[in-house]
């Protein structure tokens, strides 16, 4: 049985997400802070640690991007995609809704649900989903808005559910481990990794084009301020494919070249189970053979 940290409190997406990505028996222990949830494994407190990654509303969730910059490196080995669905949760025997509450990014994702069936509810900000569905239980607020399984932790009744302005909208959740073996290659991997540049006319494009010269697909790709010197930058890149792969391993091979500094954020298996897609004259048997050939041109063998 393992530990595993989330993004607390309990109720909300972020459990729902390690619920599904940790193992039957694991316990499941709330962190106050994204930061708080990736230490707990640092510090050998927790085996792993789930944390939102990316919204398809919102974008990057910039505290996962920071902390993974920050203190020892951690690897991801598994993701998850789930859908952003809410629920509207109010105290037994509520016939009136003049307040609602909820993390401000929540109350955006339902505005036009919220102007359509309580337009007259004046919206309140609160540090989490969860939070909202404590201060109905308290009295403070008349409903909240919140993951579903708040309903499981909170003596509330469900005046709505499958809430959502845009019905496709997704959280992507990682689950980060100590480095250690990395899951096997199955055809649908992403890898995720940190390249650190120097302030210099190109840089950017120059990593780009390593991965475009192998044929290798970008799916995301984030930048965040080194905190150092104004205009350098950490970019957070993640691509199709898995370190194994001679290609893959050959671009990272080529990026820490280029970079003042490569964190590799590990390997797994994409939660759609989408498969890389390759570059004709770019698969994995040309790099094999191309290595192959260098070997012997080595050794002194050019037949």
């Amino acid at each position: 049985m393992s530990r595993i940290a989330y993004f607390g409190p309990q109720g909300t997406f972020t459990e729902q997400a390690a619920r599904a990505l940790a193992a039957p028996g694991d316990e499941l222990v709330p962190a106050v802070t994204i930061r708080a949830a990736l230490a707990m494994v640092r510090e050998g407190a927790a085996d792993g640690a789930c944390v939102p990654v990316e919204n398809s509303v919102e974008g990057a969730i910039t505290p996962t991007l920071d902390g993974l910059n920050e203190g020892s490196p951690l690897v991801a080995v598994a993701e998850w995609l789930l859908p952003v669905h809410f629920s509207i949760l109010v105290r037994p025997g509520t016939t009136e809704v003049k307040t609602v509450a909820s993390y401000p990014p929540a109350l955006s994702q339902v505005r036009l649900w919220l102007e359509e069936n309580l337009p007259d509810a004046r919206q309140i900000a609160t540090s989490s989903t969860a939070a909202a569905a404590v201060a109905v239980d308290a009295g403070e607020v008349d409903a909240a808005v919140c993951a579903p399984v708040a309903i499981e932790h909170y003596p509330l009744e469900v005046l709505a559910t499958g809430v959502a302005d845009l019905r496709d909208a997704q959280t992507r959740f990682l689950l980060f481990k100590l480095p250690g073996e990395i899951p096997a290659a199955t055809g649908a991997d992403r890898t995720s990794i940190i390249a650190s540049t120097p302030n210099r006319t190109g840089t950017l494009a120059e990593l780009l084009t390593e991965l475009a010269f192998r044929g290798i697909n970008l799916t995301k790709l984030d930048a965040r301020p080194t905190r150092n010197n104004f205009g350098e930058y950490h970019f957070f890149i993640d691509f199709e494919g898995h370190i194994a792969e001679p290609r893959i391993g050959d671009a990272l091979a080529a990026l820490r070249r280029r970079c003042t500094n490569v964190r590799f954020l590990g390997s797994h298996p994409r939660a759609d189970g989408v498969a890389a897609t390759v570059q004709p004259d770019a698969g994995n048997e040309d790099f094999d053979q191309a290595a192959s050939w260098l070997e012997a041109v080595r050794k002194g063998d050019l037949a």
